[in-house]
This record gives structure tokens, sequence and C-alpha cells, in this order.
């Protein structure tokens, strides 16, 4: 979240003093701001009123053109920017937003989402969604396909096909926010961290454009139908659309939690984690000469176990690029510390696994599946000692 420019963080430290007072001042204007929201009913006067105070709390919101956002559309389809997208739009015009993912009670109220009391898939979803808007009086619906928040800049996650099966035409609306020293939006960063970081910096700017509605093709399917959609948004904001959905998004932020960097040694001498990773390093160079030793650290990181490491490079789990220099060019000289360490593992197993192995990576396919299997073999061999 914080600016990697030194210019920029230099920036933000010295106006830290003066964003934790507006901090603490606008949480006393916000409780305001909520229990008046709370008071007016849903009106133009509501609207306007809660408006003009949001800017004390320096939230700007900004559209193209009123008059380009069509009456009659019961759905609209919005890129997911921030925690408080549908805030915003709601400061605009009457719209809602069913919560997707949380408990239904007074948080769900309180953040301005609409309880249907749907716990089950998407389709009990989505017939509920269509039963809603086959009433007139009710508001639009205010849906955000992407599942997840970015900042848009680079792209666009795949829209989901649920939101485009209530209704067979939809007005795209285009969002942007911009602020000043801090990032916009952060992965797997709650509500409340947003909030605080919201009414920490100086304001932030929302900037919203209503598109032209798009109807459904005749007999178009839902997901081309989100497709479309998807190309239209990612056109309108400058940016790509891409095919990775929210749930790949997920995984990537857990694969980077749970991705361990390599120990941090101090001062350059070599603590014991690290003289024990650079070993066992060596050892499985001694194996695949072939494989970066990089490659080879990165695995054993994570691991923790020669043959693991091992059987992952030999069965194909970790992807790499061969060497094709000579092993001994690109192994660095063991350091005293290091051959005290293991003196006698790297003998006992380099002795009986560098007699099969290869030395160079060989340039033919077949050569390279022989000097595999040999590995292998001499792997297998060495365990079952």
């Amino acid at each position: 979240r914080l600016p990697t420019d030194g210019f920029l963080l230099l920036a933000l430290l010295l106006y830290a003093p003066v964003g934790l007072c507006l901090l603490v001042l606008r949480l006393f204007i916000g409780v305001h701001v909520f229990l008046v929201s709370c008071a007016l009913p849903d009106s133009l006067l509501r609207r306007f009123i809660v408006r003009v105070m949001c800017t004390v709390l320096g939230l700007f919101v900004r559209q193209n053109d009123p008059r380009l956002r069509d009456v009659n559309v019961r759905v609209y389809i919005a890129n997911h920017v921030t925690q408080f997208d549908h805030n915003v739009i709601n400061l605009l015009t009457s719209c809602n937003t069913p919560m997707l993912n949380g408990a239904p009670g007074f948080i769900c109220w309180s953040r301005g989402f609409m309880e249907l009391g749907v716990t089950g898939s998407r389709a009990e979803l989505v017939e509920s969604l269509k039963a809603y808007s086959s009433h007139g009086g009710n508001p639009p619906l205010l849906l955000f396909p992407e599942e997840a928040a970015t900042n848009g800049r680079a792209g666009l996650l795949r829209f989901s096909s649920w939101p485009f099966r209530i209704v067979d035409v939809v007005q795209p609306v285009a969002l942007q926010v911009q602020r000043p020293l801090i990032t916009v939006s952060v992965a797997d960063s709650s509500w409340v961290t947003e909030l605080l970081w919201t009414i920490f910096v100086p304001f932030t700017v929302y900037q919203v454009r209503w598109m032209p509605s798009v109807p459904r093709r005749a007999e178009e399917l839902s997901e081309d139908f989100a497709l479309r959609v998807q190309e239209l948004l990612a056109v309108e904001l400058g940016g790509v659309s891409t095919r990775l959905t929210a749930a790949d998004r997920a995984e990537h932020m857990k694969r980077l939690r749970h991705t361990s960097p390599l120990p941090f040694v101090p001062g350059g001498y070599p603590g014991p984690e690290e003289v024990r990773l650079t070993a066992m390093a060596q050892r499985v160079k001694e194996v695949l000469p072939h494989v970066p030793l990089e490659v080879i650290r990165i695995d054993l990181a994570q691991t923790s176990c020669v043959d693991t490491t091992i059987a992952n490079l030999l069965e194909g789990r970790v992807p790499f690029f061969p060497e094709s220099e000579e092993p001994e060019a690109n192994l660095p000289t063991p350091s005293p510390s290091l051959a005290a360490a293991a003196p006698d593992a790297q003998g006992s197993v380099a002795e009986p696994l560098s007699k099969s192995a290869t030395k160079q990576f060989a340039k033919s396919p077949v050569e390279r599946h022989l000097s595999l299997q040999e590995r292998k073999r001499a792997l297998y061999d060495y365990a079952r000692r």
C-alpha cells in the first residue's frame, strides 16, 4: 500500500501528523453522516445532503453526464475498485447491492448492502433477484460481476455470468478512483482498514461514467453476454479484459502468503539456517547439475528436504530453464563454515550419485531422457540404502 518512490514516501511521512488529526476529526463527522443517512428517507434531498457531508470526509464523487443514466434499466453493472463503490454510486442514484459474502445483520445493513436472506447457491440468488427486479417499485440493482476489488488499471477480472441471467438489458458503469500518496486498492484488506485509510488521506476522487445500455442479443448465452459487457467496460477504462477469475486471484494471494522468503543474513555472515540450506542445495546440485542453483534453493526453502526437492525437479513439478554451462562454473566454492556444518553429508550423497549424473546437459531429447532415468535409478538406489 505504501509508495515505493522515495519522494512520495517522504511526503507521506511529513503528512502523517496532519493525516492523523484528520482521521480523528473525520471519525466524529463520519458518525454524523451515518446518523443522517439513517434518519432521512431515500430521496434526492438525502443524497444531496450526504454527498455534501462526504466531501468533508474527503470523498469527492464526479459523474460524466447524469442524463446518460437509463431510468428504465433494472440492473447496473460496474467494475469493482474499493469496498465502498456501492455507497458512492448510491450518492448519485438510488440502487441496491446484495450482500454476497458475509453474514447478514447490523454490519451488513450499516454498510449499505441489501439483505435477501439467501445463503444457498448462485441459482437461488438469481431467482431471488429476478423476483426483486420484477417489482417496478424497487430501486435498480447494482452488481459487481468481478466479485473482487481490483484497481482496474491493468485489467478486469473475468465477469461472472449470474448477474446477466436476471434481466436482458443492463447498463455498464465505469468506475475510476484516484487518491494521493497511497494505493487505492490492496488485496485482502478489510473494509475497516480501507475506511481508515480513506479518511486518513487528504481526498479520494471517484469518477463515475455512465455508458449506454447493452441489450442481450438473440439466443445469446449469459457467458457471452457477460464477456461482451466486460470488453466494453475494459475499453472504456483503457485496460484489458482478462480471463482471470476472483478464485484465481484468491489462490494467487494464498500462494503469496504461504511462500516463505529465503532467510536474510545480516552483516554478510551465514547463519545456521543459511548454512543448512546451502548444504542441501549443494547435494541436490550434485544429483541434478543442469538445474539452476537458485531454483533449487527456492524449492528447498519450502520443502526443507533434499529428496522431496529432487523428486519435484525430476517429475516436473518445479519449472526451470536448464543450464547449458558446466556445473562447476556455476557452483560457488563452499565456505569453511558450510564444510564444517555438513562434512559427511555431501560426500555420502555425491559419491553414489555423481557417478551416474551427467556432467553436462544433453542436447538431444533421447540423451536427456536416458540421463533422467539414470538419476532416478541412482536416487532410488541411494534411498534404499
